[in-house]
């Protein structure tokens, strides 16, 4: 083993983000070495051990750089969304539109609604690492 430790990665403040990277220095790593993460369970400022257990989080290693180190990146893999909802007081607005034979007729225009976003991951996830 060459080296090992654990990193901080940071998605932000709340609301977040859908993925985040860190920088690991490490100046013995070489160029055929191979990283490898973990989420590693043990409290943040932002987070208790027990959500790194749980949360939908995938991070891997990647871009080996010989004398420099390497990056840790961070997705989250939940498929949920927020639910598409109409905005309130959101008042109804339409638009004229051309059919095939040159008539207007009125169509609703995409507003007045809010929602759909993927879920975010915030704060900063322990991780650990190694390479050899």
């Amino acid at each position: 083993m060459g080296a090992q430790g654990t990193a901080l990665l940071d998605f932000g403040a709340f609301p977040g983000a859908s993925d985040a990277s860190v920088a690991v220095a490490s100046a013995g790593i070489g160029a055929g070495s191979l990283a490898e993460c973990w989420i590693f369970p043990a409290a943040t400022a932002d987070h208790t051990a027990d959500e790194h257990l749980v949360e939908s989080l995938k991070v891997m290693a990647g871009g080996v750089s010989a004398g420099v180190g390497f990056t840790i990146y961070g997705v989250n893999t939940s498929e949920l969304n927020e639910p598409v909802e109409p905005m309130p007081n959101a008042n109804s607005v339409f638009q004229a539109t051309a059919t095939t034979v040159g008539q207007k007729i009125a169509q609703p225009a995409v507003r007045g609604v809010r929602g759909g976003t993927g879920t975010r991951l915030y704060g900063k996830w322990n991780i650990g690492w190694v390479w050899n």
